[in-house]
């Protein structure tokens, strides 16, 4: 019981921060999962299964709360699943434990990426460029990561100068699809196994998914964005020290 509970406040808490800035729900669950000692594969595999859930129910708030652009989620939608299904593929297909210092350190990036989204002003560009290339890449990477959908999908469109509610809403709902892709294509590749886990982080990230819908408009964005880069910093450090004590 008290590792369920641990997993329920993790998917709460990567939840929160998920439905708030559009971002990092699988790379703090995954971050986590790989801290504690879970293969790549399983613990994106884990992550999926969980976001299954979290995504969905992410997906209605959003709806409800009319944050969400029905025609940029039509086009983020085809290439996040084709990207998802390709990543999740070429994944399960890949050596686990050799490739978990090489995620961890594409985990360290992707924390310094949403660090310097804070940091650095970046001037706004034209409105939703290039939205079907970075569906897919978000995805593929998201797949193999086992997070990076938001990080690299949603910071894109909102330095594009896209309206930060909108994006977070869409890409919140797009996320579902590019999950439950993801997902489907772990299960008839690898199965899943820690359903303890899948089950803590989903019921933890369902409970969060209205909360963080309807703060989306109100939460202070910049100081739970460098919360959330140091947390990824700080948990892909310890996970790369201990791969390299082995």
């Amino acid at each position: 019981m008290p590792d369920f509970l641990l997993y329920v406040a993790v998917g709460f808490a990567a939840q929160m921060i998920d439905g708030t800035l559009g971002m990092a729900y699988g790379i703090s669950a995954t971050t986590f999962l790989l801290s504690i000692g879970l293969s790549p594969l399983v613990a994106s595999a884990t992550v999926h299964a969980a976001e299954c859930f979290t995504t969905g129910f992410s997906a209605l708030a959003h709806h409800y709360f009319n944050n969400i652009d029905r025609a940029l989620f039509r086009r983020l939608l085809i290439p996040g699943v084709i990207g998802a299904a390709t990543g999740a593929y070429l994944l399960s297909n890949l050596p686990g434990d050799e490739l978990k210092p090489y995620i961890a350190i594409y985990l360290l990036i992707m924390g310094g990426v949403i660090i310097l989204r804070v940091a650095k002003s970046v001037p706004p560009l034209s409105t939703a460029k290039h939205v079907i290339p970075l569906g897919f890449v978000g995805a593929l990477v998201d797949a193999i990561g086992g997070g990076g959908w938001g990080p690299v999908v949603a910071s894109t469109l909102i330095a594009q100068g896209n309206h930060v509610r909108t994006v977070v809403g869409s890409v919140n709902a797009a996320e579902f699809f590019v999950t439950l892709t993801a997902s489907l294509t772990f299960l008839f590749t690898i199965g899943f196994s820690h359903w303890q886990i899948i089950a803590g982080l989903a019921l933890g990230g369902a409970l969060a998914a209205p909360l963080a819908a309807y703060t989306c408009k109100k939460a202070p964005i910049k100081p739970l964005m460098v919360f959330v880069g140091l947390l990824i910093i700080g948990l892909s450090l310890r996970t790369l020290m201990l791969a390299w004590c082995r």
